[in-house]
């Protein structure tokens, strides 16, 4: 077992140092800005001649002459130049001018003329992107490049990414799923307040590009250890009409890949995806209009899990879960910007969400040789997801390009809406149980950001305060011979308020970078219970903590920098993550939250190197993290109850190193690859816990580590006008709670053209090409163990048509 392990770890670490690559974004044009005024009177000088020229040849770049107030702007490219500024009467200045890569404004010092020859000091200007551009982990991808994922959702597209794995319905960041997902910026209900959610329901169709941000600045928020992934829809700018239209169809679960156990309904087959898509945009004078909307209706056999299950006494259970599900997505986004004038804009949008879910399951339990069965539980779920959400921005130009003050209101609310019934066949009798649960979330968040460019980088600020608000109630249903605990139902309201402020200092020359944030936060979070509830009572928590943030680069050369990074992050727990009522999807393991859950602080060290060449580019980083209060969820059996009861608790300090590795290379005009390697170590401490429902008890786990990592190869091509795309996705074996998760493996593939004079498009592509994707568990318990296959629906074949116009 060793010697494989060691056999795996250095295969990946081969692979990882002969191909990795990173797909940073930078910045490729610079709004360069200053003021012109007569050294000894101090007055400005309009109509003054500014010209760029190349530092290498002398070539003529750019020119402009200033205003009627001094002032003057030019854009160029990322370089070394010659600043000439002339004006009749006064001496000509020439001098060096840097333009750096990481920021679209710079902000000159005003340039003294004088009429006697005076030589002034060299102005050396540098640039660095705004907030999270200005990271050199930033990696920012296009979708309508991901061709073997169009026409899905925005999960399965996410998944291809170099840097994010996708495990039990979530995207991983080297290993970790505390990632906090953003849409254009901000937090949703329809992506997760803390925590993600909704992600594998969102179409793709609706989504422009995605931003992978491994170290975040102080700018955003403090919550999500692996980092942020940022959502940014589709919005065009273009004078008068314009839009785009298209539809997508698709079959998954091309065939059976498990049979059934006996006496079960028929698991989903062939089944059909549908997805069309509208985006419009009219933009005249000062109004730009925007709509998009989108619907993504599935059919899928969500989860076709094996369990066999061993108990301490020695009795083995033979069961599969099976769920088919029908979700039905829509979502639509509408908005207009109005430029007052060149100084000052307002932007006014509205989006709707709704998720119809269906869920029709069976869960039969049977003795080791299937001769028996013990119990057969049949559900069915409906399930109405609601998100209404209404933004504002004003947003304030000074003078000096860059220099901005924003002002944002966001209102969300979001409804859920679900309903179990539930048949439970025994083997002399049948229970009917159900439960109604109602759950209305209301967030309000106001903030206020300043940024302001300098001669050698810039300095943001800025204050944001949540109220949030989550008030449930739970109806449990009891029928003939009842399995529920309906004492346990009731209702709870979450309480959270969270003011915050921040700075974030960013400074650049032409060898060096740092930026040096802080934000600090305080937090109350009050979680009221039903005073009837029969184990949880009122709980709740508040702290006031600094998160800072620091990184420091050096530039090597043109090709090649170093860069160190420190980020204190936090993972508050949400709202699911305490609700005190048990859920019943699955029959034998019920899950419960835990109010006395508490917040994990963590802390990251990281290393970079990033290297550039001809056609290619090489980034590798070396990363360290370590929690305390991991949150994680404990599954137990308690004495006198048979079902196994999962609860959220805080178990202690866990670790994660490993080194990442992404390269890129183009090979001719006709093919292009890029690599991601990633490999890690993850380590819980040794810990012990006390669960309380559905009565005390307590519960303790030895150390767990293991060695593991993940590798990507995208394969590209073009040939007579057609793209395509091949890519491969190895997982190794990996720690989950209480126990392991086996290796996986899969191969995503897809081609598109253009047509119709490039307004048309189709696409063809399939998700999981050779049905080999397939989730392997073992997992040790209190007083049992079992191991599972997980043969759920992960190929799926696609077409699509989009037309421009």
């Amino acid at each position: 077992m060793l010697r494989r392990r060691l056999c795996l770890l250095r295969g990946l670490v081969l692979l990882i140092i002969l191909s990795s690559k990173m797909a940073i974004a930078q910045v490729e044009e610079v709004s360069v800005s200053g003021s012109i005024r007569d050294k000894a009177q101090g007055m400005i000088l309009p109509y003054v001649n500014i010209v760029v020229n190349a530092a290498k040849d002398s070539a003529f770049v750019s020119g402009t002459v200033s205003n009627e107030e001094g002032m003057f702007t030019l854009t160029i490219r990322p370089g070394q130049y010659l600043l000439e500024v002339s004006f009749v009467g006064y001496k000509s200045i020439v001098q060096p001018l840097f333009v750096g890569a990481r920021a679209p404004f710079i902000d000159l010092p005003s340039i003294q003329m004088e009429a006697e020859t005076t030589e002034l000091e060299n102005v050396t200007i540098t640039a660095r992107q705004q907030a999270i551009g200005a990271k050199m982990d930033k990696k920012t991808y296009n979708l309508s490049e991901n061709i073997s994922q169009s026409g899905g959702s925005v999960l399965g597209a996410m998944q291809n990414l170099p840097g994010i794995t996708v495990q039990e319905g979530k995207v991983q960041l080297r290993g970790s799923d505390k990632v906090t997902v953003l849409i254009d910026g901000k937090q949703t209900a329809l992506t997760g307040f803390g925590s993600q959610a909704g992600l594998d329901n969102i179409p793709a169709s609706s989504i422009d590009k995605i931003e992978i941000i491994n170290n975040p600045s102080a700018r955003y928020d403090a919550n999500g250890n692996a980092g942020i992934i940022n959502i940014v829809l589709k919005k065009s700018k273009k004078e008068g009409w314009n839009g785009k239209i298209g539809f997508a169809t698709g079959l998954g679960a091309l065939w059976e890949r498990q049979e059934n156990l006996p006496t079960i309904r028929p698991q989903y087959v062939r089944t059909p995806k549908l997805n069309p898509s509208l985006s419009l945009n009219y933009r005249k004078n000062k109004i730009n209009a925007f709509l998009q909307a989108d619907n993504l209706y599935t059919e899928t056999l969500n989860k076709n899990e094996f369990v066999t299950r061993t108990y301490d006494n020695g009795s083995i259970l033979k069961q599969q879960l099976k769920r088919n599900r029908n979700t039905n997505f829509f979502t639509s986004k509408a908005g207009v910007d109005w430029h007052m004038n060149d100084r000052n804009s307002l932007t006014v949008s509205g989006m709707f969400g709704s998720e119809k879910i269906i869920d029709r399951g069976d869960q039969p339990f049977f003795s080791a040789d299937l001769s028996e069965r013990k119990r057969l539980w049949q559900f069915f779920e409906d399930e109405l997801k609601t998100t209404v959400m209404l933004s504002a921005r004003y947003q304030h130009k000074f003078a000096q390009p860059g220099h901005l003050l924003n002002v944002d209101f966001n209102y969300t609310f979001h409804r859920e809406d679900e309903k179990y019934f539930y048949d439970n066949y025994l083997v002399d009798s049948k229970g009917t149980d159900a439960f109604k649960l109602l759950s209305d979330e209301q967030v309000y968040d106001w903030s206020v950001d300043y940024i302001k460019p300098l001669r050698y980088g810039q300095i943001e600020t800025g204050i944001k305060i949540r109220n949030r608000s989550i008030p449930t109630d739970m109806q449990f249903i009891p029928g003939v011979n009842s399995v529920l605990d309906s004492t346990a139902g009731g209702w709870a309201t979450y309480r959270e308020l969270i003011p915050a402020i921040y700075g974030n200092y960013v400074f650049e020359t032409e060898k060096w970078e740092a930026e040096l944030g802080l934000r600090l936060e305080y937090v109350r979070i009050q979680y009221d219970v039903n005073p009837d509830h029969n184990t949880y009572t009122s709980d709740g928590y508040h702290y006031t903590q600094p998160f800072p943030n620091f990184r420091l680069g050096y530039k090597i050369n043109e090709r090649n920098k170093l860069s160190a990074f420190f980020n204190r992050r936090v993972d508050r727990p949400n709202e699911v993550d305490i609700r005190i009522f048990p859920k019943y999807d699955d029959a034998d393991i019920i899950k419960v939250g835990n109010p006395a859950l508490r917040p994990q602080f963590t802390n990251s060290i990281e290393l970079g190197y990033k290297n550039t060449w001809a056609g290619g580019s090489l980034y590798t980083a070396a990363y360290h993290r370590f929690a305390n209060g991991t949150i994680t969820r404990i599954s137990t059996i308690v004495p006198e109850h048979t079902s196994v009861f999962a609860i959220f608790q805080n178990a202690g300090r866990s670790y994660n190193t490993g080194i990442e590795a992404i390269a890129e290379q183009k090979i001719s005009s006709l093919y292009s690859f890029s690599v991601n390697g990633n490999i890690y170590r993850n380590k819980i401490n040794a810990f012990s816990v006390h669960n309380l429902y559905p009565e005390p008890h307590q519960f303790s786990m030895e150390e767990q580590n293991i060695i593991s990592g993940n590798l990507k190869l995208n394969n590209n091509l073009r040939f007579h006008g057609w793209e395509g795309q091949l890519i491969a996705v190895y997982l190794a074996p990996d720690i989950i709670p209480q126990g392991r998760i086996a290796s996986r493996f899969s191969i995503d593939a897809g081609v598109k053209k253009a047509i119709q004079k490039g307004k048309g498009e189709i696409f063809l592509n399939a998700a999981d090409l050779f049905n080999t994707m397939v989730i392997k568990r073992e997992i040790q318990g209190n007083g049992f163990r079992y191991t599972s296959d997980d043969y759920y629906e992960t190929q799926v074949i696609r077409a699509g048509y989009g037309y421009k116009f």
